[in-house]
């Protein structure tokens, strides 16, 4: 599951929004802002944070969970060269 400093770190990363997350996400500004305030744990709707996941993946971002040596993050993916 992701954390809502993964989904701000990731909008960053893309130069998005939050109103162009919400509408590509096809979710609210409000619900957006709500998970990206989010402490200790996002709270919520299951279909609405794989719908936010599910955008910032399209978009161009990996999602990487956390290990023995560090926290979550973010990262853009690099196209592959055929």
């Amino acid at each position: 599951m992701i954390i809502s400093e993964q989904i701000r770190a990731a909008r960053a990363l893309l130069a998005l929004s939050q109103g162009d997350l919400a509408r590509i996400a096809s979710i609210g500004v409000a619900t957006l802002r709500r998970f990206e305030a989010a402490r200790g744990g996002i709270r919520g709707n299951a279909e609405t944070l794989w719908k936010i996941q599910t955008a910032l993946e399209k978009a161009g971002v990996s999602f990487i969970d956390a290990d023995a040596d560090a926290g979550p993050g973010v990262r853009l993916k690099i196209p592959k060269v055929t």
